[in-house]
């Protein structure tokens, strides 16, 4: 079975879904001795599959596959609301709303069953704590296991199924937090105090995730008592990346010059660049996942194919003025060169 201290550069790509985690970005960092992952969030499970083939055809590196964890179903009254406000968008973009659908969960048991049949060397877990029977069936098929947490409360309940590691995410972090309360408030506590209180509540290998940016970033969170660290919006502008090109453009516009956390896309809690949909939209989204998240993809896609940042979910975590549109290898390997410079 994988194992954290296998990693020659103890830098993972965080897992980001919608197209941007690539098995060719997966590839380069592993190629530089990091950890490559897919995102299984909203992916069909026949295009995980043919997702993972590509990867392993790429790279014989270890990598590993994120999924959402189904939360509690939404009261779709709730959301009738917000899809009368998001009328006006629709005719913006010249597109139709969905009727939300609560039964879905993302296709969780398929995927669930695919990675079973077809092993992967990790498997992460986000949204929630993963049952302890998945991650006992994992563990028979070789699979180590890591649970995100963004709260000391959270480390210790997920800590006691079993898990290998746990991906410590503080709220710094782009896009969706990986709170396992969705009607909860955002986690505040910054990455470095969350990794000090959560190393003193178990002995789990810890991986940081949250604003990473830099070389003496890295340093930081090793010393706080993590054994690897987590990026994610270091990678977005690589050529590798999967990222729509409004959204690489805006990382290094001026006119965006904040990241703010916002349910106004998923009815989750993310943070993105600031831009018009959510200063039109953030007070009055409901809490809502995935049901909010339906309704404004058609509104994202349209915005994306139509080059407009402004109706687009621009993902970023607090250090995205960093984000370099250098390979990833190069990237990982110079941030790691630094880590070592910085320590």
């Amino acid at each position: 079975m994988f194992d954290l201290t296998e990693l020659r550069t103890p830098i993972v790509a965080a897992p980001m879904a919608g197209g941007t985690s690539t098995p060719e970005l997966a590839a380069a960092v592993g190629r530089a001795g990091g950890l490559g992952f897919l995102a299984a969030g909203y992916a069909t499970p026949q295009a995980l599959a043919a997702r993972i083939r590509e990867l392993r055809e790429r790279s014989d590196a270890p990598f590993g596959v994120n999924l959402f964890v189904p939360g509690p179903v939404p009261d779709v009254a709730s959301i009738a609301a917000y899809r009368e406000e998001l009328a006006a968008e629709a005719a913006r973009y010249d597109v139709d709303l969905p009727e939300p659908d609560p039964s879905d969960d993302d296709r969780w048991d398929e995927k669930i069953a695919l990675l079973l049949s077809d092993p992967v060397p990790v498997v992460s877990f986000t949204f929630g704590a993963p049952p302890a029977d998945v991650v006992a069936d994992l563990h028979r098929v070789g699979t180590y296991v890591v649970a995100t947490v963004t709260s000391v409360a959270e480390a210790r309940a997920v800590a006691s199924l079993g898990v290998d590691a746990l991906c410590v995410q503080g709220p710094e972090a782009g896009g969706h937090s990986g709170m396992h309360d969705p009607y909860g408030p955002p986690p505040a506590v910054p990455l470095l105090d969350l990794l000090a209180a959560t190393r003193e509540t178990t002995s789990l290998p810890l991986i940081a995730a949250g604003g990473i940016a830099t070389g003496p970033d890295i340093a930081a969170a090793l010393r706080a008592g993590a054994q690897a660290v987590q990026l994610g919006t270091m990678y977005l502008r690589t050529p590798e990346s999967g990222a729509k090109p409004a959204h690489k453009r805006a990382l290094a516009d001026p006119r965006f010059y904040a990241t703010v956390m916002t349910r106004a896309f998923s009815g989750r809690p993310a943070r993105g660049l600031h831009n018009r949909f959510i200063a039109e939209h953030d007070a009055t989204v409901p809490v809502g996942y995935p049901l909010v998240n339906q309704l404004t993809q058609p509104l994202r896609a349209a915005a994306a194919s139509q080059d407009d940042p402004d109706g687009m979910s621009l993902w970023a975590g607090t250090g995205y003025r960093h984000a370099p549109d250098t390979p990833a290898e190069t990237l990982t390997s110079e941030l790691w060169e630094s880590a070592q410079t910085a320590r």
